[in-house]
């Protein structure tokens, strides 16, 4: 299912993209301007993180398509290792998977340089910034999820404020460091285009974010306990992890 579900995302990613930003695309003619056509990629990705997390896949796996996101439930107690050890090879295996996809139906348009797989690297602005920038997002990102999911109150909310964040963050973002937050989702592009610059930024920077962010929550938060590493709970489905909500 979490191969699934990056899957997926990644053939949306780039099929949006290349429909985005293909010189040959009607869509890209009529929207020369650069900020307004990554708004646009904004709302379509932030729509599919939804979609898939409120779908039956998200609702039992937990939706998170992101090591860096596992590996930061695993450190909450969330997850057994064996899980997170699965989850996050099968996030990779997926990420690939669903570009190799997109390719297979979508032929040499995504292969164009303006596409380029949906590839994520550094801007302008250089590596360092990248990394920084990779870091801060995907702190506020987590310490979102966090604390709008465990809030019984406002916790149906997660994947509604998650997908607004990646949406803000592709439009605004993206020219700093390409956007990602994901190591398995800057790998399933880097693979198939042949284009590892500054892979270690993306492998480490998300992850570090996440990290920092749960160490955050918890130290702020000592009262709050973390219920559960699904994104959504409300869903009658079978939980996986070392569930609160069981315990209650």
């Amino acid at each position: 299912m979490e191969a699934a579900e990056l899957g997926l995302f990644m053939l949306s990613a780039t099929a949006v993209t290349a429909l985005v930003e293909h010189p040959g695309s009607p869509l890209r003619q009529v929207l020369p301007d650069a900020f307004v056509r990554r708004a646009l990629i904004g709302l379509a990705m932030a729509a599919t993180a939804m979609a898939i997390t409120y779908s039956p896949l998200g609702q039992q796996s937990g939706a998170h398509f992101n090591p860096a996101v596992t590996l930061t439930f695993f450190r909450l107690g969330k997850i057994e290792a064996p899980d997170a050890v699965f989850y996050v090879l099968a996030q990779f295996v997926g990420g690939v998977a669903g570009v190799l996809v997109s390719a297979a139906l979508l032929g040499m348009a995504i292969a164009h340089p303006s596409v380029r797989f949906a590839t994520t690297r550094p801007g302008a602005y250089g590596t360092g910034i990248a990394f920084a920038a990779e870091l801060t997002i995907s702190f506020f990102l987590m310490l979102t999820v966090l604390s709008v999911s465990n809030s019984k109150r406002f916790a149906w909310l997660t994947p509604l404020c998650a997908g607004a964040l990646a949406a803000m963050y592709i439009t605004f973002e993206a020219p700093i460091s390409g956007m990602s937050m994901n190591p398995a989702r800057t790998f399933g592009s880097a693979l198939p285009a042949g284009v590892f610059t500054a892979l270690w930024v993306y492998f480490t920077a998300p992850v570090l974010g996440m990290l920092l962010a749960a160490e955050t929550y918890t130290r702020i938060g000592r009262h709050r306990p973390v219920y559960c590493a699904k994104i959504n709970h409300r869903t009658h489905r079978r939980c996986i992890f070392r569930c609160g909500y069981h315990a209650e």
